[in-house]
């Protein structure tokens, strides 16, 4: 037997990626009767010795989004996501091997990083991104099987793991409505927003379509405090009827919050705000923000575990998993005046 082989060595000797070797060794569905035969012969010639038919996953790659201004990686909602994909990969004793792709204001990346063309990875999750035609045609010629994890691809066919956006969108407006609540704005999205944030927007329109809702309020701004601060002071001095708004993610809604301090507008007695993510922050500010709860951890985890059963399932129909966000009530909601 010769210790030096590894599971590298067979897939390039053989041509098959490392994944289809992994399943082959350990007798696996999803490779073909030819190909398992020969990446056997092939181990066999090389002196590999399969110990057992268990060969685990070894190594995973992960990618997350890299903004200039962030120097937390991925900032507080993508920490949390890869909290729930190392927990995997300990539980499971797989290394994990990280890299961040530099991305626009819109999530498009910038560059190509070198873990896409790391021969050792059986398998890699994408975070945060939004996949552009170059970056896609990149990725279709990797053998390695790819989840993306809060990010999107307009025509790669591969698994995903997503909050369900549009639904939760809805579920805002109705309570809000339920409220008593007829003019209610969104802050932070537009109908050329990263896919999430598209999705929020839809859902904030159709609902108050549904309700027959006699004017739609929208401060299409960039996802920064400072734009969303902006927004909301002219959204709010043009249209004083606004009593609730529905921020696009926490930091709009924060940022919304402070907007009608300086008018001088009391939050919740005049003004209702809603955000959307849950992150730390938003249950420590004054009032305390009513938001939609994203299970950020259990989305790092669905990711993993969906990417080990696509190494074992490598003919399977592509999977998107959706992750329901529940509504947090706290104290920045009151009834409408």
């Amino acid at each position: 037997m010769n210790d030096q082989v590894t599971l590298a060595d067979i897939a390039q000797a053989s041509g098959c990626s490392l994944a289809t070797v992994s399943l082959a060794l350990r007798n696996k569905p999803g490779v073909s009767q030819e190909t398992r035969k020969r990446i056997m012969d092939i181990a066999a010639e090389l002196g590999y010795a399969v110990r057992s038919v268990e060969v685990p996953v070894q190594t995973v790659g992960l990618l997350i989004k890299s903004e200039p201004e962030l120097r937390q990686r991925g900032g507080p909602f993508y920490a949390y996501v890869l909290a729930g994909i190392e927990e995997i990969c300990r539980r499971h004793r797989i290394n994990l091997l990280y890299g961040t792709m530099l991305v626009d204001v819109c999530n498009h990346a910038l560059e190509t990083p070198p873990l896409l063309f790391n021969d050792t990875l059986d398998g890699l999750l994408l975070v945060g991104v939004r996949l552009d035609e170059p970056l896609e045609a990149t990725l279709s010629h990797l053998r390695t099987p790819v989840v993306l994890v809060d990010a999107y691809s307009e025509s790669l066919k591969v698994d995903s793991v997503l909050s369900n956006n549009y639904r939760a969108a809805c579920n805002v407006v109705e309570y809000l409505w339920q409220q008593g609540h007829r003019h209610i704005a969104l802050v932070g999205g537009g109908p050329a927003s990263f896919p999430s944030i598209l999705d929020r927007y839809r859902g904030y329109q159709q609902a108050l379509l549904d309700h027959g809702a006699a004017e739609v309020y929208v401060a299409d701004c960039p996802l920064r405090s400072d734009a969303a601060l902006e927004a909301t002071r002219s959204l709010l001095s043009n249209h004083p009827e606004i009593t609730a708004i529905f921020g696009c993610n926490d930091e709009m809604a924060i940022a919304a919050m402070q907007a009608a301090r300086e008018l001088g507008i009391s939050v919740p007695q005049q003004l209702s705000v809603v955000g959307f993510d849950d992150i730390e922050l938003a249950q420590h500010v004054v009032p305390a923000l009513t938001t939609l709860h994203v299970d950020k951890v259990l989305m790092g985890q669905m990711a993993m575990q969906l990417l080990l059963w696509r190494l074992e399932n490598l003919d399977a129909t592509c999977v998107t998993t959706l992750i329901d966000a529940p509504l947090v009530e706290r104290q920045s909601v009151a009834a409408c005046p």
